[in-house]
């Protein structure tokens, strides 16, 4: 029998990257999985490929995570995992950040995680697993990532406060910190091989992670081998942060 036999899974931003990859395994291990993301077509796509539910969703709207819950609730019921993962990065000196580039960033990384957590609350089965995806920026300080950082930051410390709110439903809530990860908003960011090669240059097993590897920790810490895991931040930087 596999191990999410029966269980409903909702990855946000789960058309790439590292949702799209735990979509994946949980799919393999049995759950019924739902992921959403801004892009219909992208979103579709991926589902198609995946023979997962898609639900179009933009985390940074609020009306948009109320009709996601409101969707996944009438069609499938209580859920048991929840990975918060949709995010976007930019990056821009502190003097030079624009108020639209400080706004788009928290609103996606920060209220969005926050209030989608907060709308299926209630639709959380005894024992749910949450993880939210948030990075090793809220622990290294890079520069020129100063809002990126600091909504990590804040992902962080809600995550502690809500695995102590909810820990009386046994409902675990964890997050996991990824260093550089081969994914595409990694490539969204243009970078040059000047800077791809600092970069591999400051993770001491230099290389880039893959998708996969994250997603591996993830499902570990949705599973109920994880029972006794909450409100901790996992690494997952090949050193990095040391």
């Amino acid at each position: 029998m596999k191990p999410f036999n029966g269980k409903i899974a909702v990855i946000t931003g789960g058309n790439s990257g590292i949702g799209y990859a735990t979509a994946k395994e949980l799919k393999e291990n049995g759950a019924t999985v739902i992921i959403t993301g801004r892009r219909k077509e992208a979103i579709e796509k991926a589902a198609l490929e995946l023979g997962v539910t898609a639900v179009v969703a933009d985390q940074s709207n609020v009306a948009d995570i109320t009709h996601l819950v409101a969707t996944v609730s009438q069609r499938f019921g209580n859920i048991d995992m929840l990975l918060i993962n949709a995010g976007i990065t930019s990056v821009s000196a502190i003097e030079t950040t624009t108020e639209s580039m400080f706004d788009s960033i928290m609103n996606v990384n920060f209220k969005g995680a926050f209030f989608t957590l907060s709308r299926f609350i209630p639709f959380l089965n005894e024992a749910t697993s949450v993880v939210f995806l948030s990075s090793t920026s809220a622990t290294i300080s890079p520069p020129n990532a100063s809002v990126y950082a600091a909504s990590k930051a804040a992902l962080n410390a809600f995550m502690k406060i809500a695995a102590l709110e909810l820990a009386p439903r046994k409902i675990r809530v964890n997050a996991v910190s990824p260093g550089p990860v081969a994914t595409e908003i990694m490539d969204k960011l243009g970078l040059d091989k000047n800077v791809e090669t600092q970069m591999i240059n400051s993770i001491p097993l230099a290389r880039f992670g893959k998708p996969q590897e994250v997603a591996r920790l993830i499902t570990y810490l949705l599973s109920d081998e994880a029972l006794f895991i909450t409100g901790s931040a996992f690494l997952i930087d090949g050193g990095q942060s040391i």
